[in-house]
């Protein structure tokens, strides 16, 4: 049997860098043909209700960015139990809410396995809708590091025929009146 897994694309979209989990979760959505085994999660501002999906799933992938050493786009792909390990080191609101939720999952008996794929923003501060130019020219990267992540257990995305650029996806969320139904 498949293993059941759920994407969930961590941040806040209206603090610039610190959505572009949200903001990736939405481009696999839009380019990609997503199979019946993989769910893709906005999980931008879910917090706790998110605890669902740590149960209920045989792997919860989370996207979103880090506060590790390095530059701005650097990406990290890392465990739960290395997210839970960081102690005090936790610097982002998600991973702070990330670690709180794996903690508290952690006693449960059903939870699945938690890989993380991060990468380290430029700017979390800033109210505004977007990504810094530094942190959009990395997202083919991080792009690449989830579909790579997601290849490893056996998930190979098609692409769709229609492509749809980054830039209008972050267009898209800033603007949800203009979005389609």
């Amino acid at each position: 049997m498949s293993k059941r897994i759920a994407l969930v694309g961590m941040g806040n979209i209206m603090f610039c860098d610190e959505g572009l989990g949200t903001y990736l979760a939405k481009y696999l959505e839009s380019n990609y043909v997503i199979p019946q085994r993989l769910t893709i999660v906005d999980g931008g501002l879910l917090g706790f209700s998110l605890m669902t999906y740590y149960q209920e799933y045989d792997k919860v992938m989370i996207v979103g960015t880090n506060s590790k050493e390095g530059n701005a786009g650097d990406i990290f792909r890392y465990s739960g139990e290395e997210m839970m390990a960081l102690g005090s080191t936790r610097q982002t609101a998600n991973e702070v809410e990330l670690t709180m939720m794996l903690e508290i999952c952690s006693f449960s008996e059903a939870m699945g396995e938690v890989e993380c794929v991060t990468m380290i923003p430029e700017d979390i501060i800033s109210v505004k809708n977007g990504l810094s130019d530094t942190v959009l020219k990395k997202m083919p990267l991080l792009r690449d590091a989830v579909l790579e992540a997601l290849e490893d257990e056996g998930i190979a995305l098609v692409p769709k025929a229609e492509y749809v650029p980054f830039e209008t996806i972050l267009h898209q969320c800033a603007n949800p009146e203009n979005i389609r139904l």
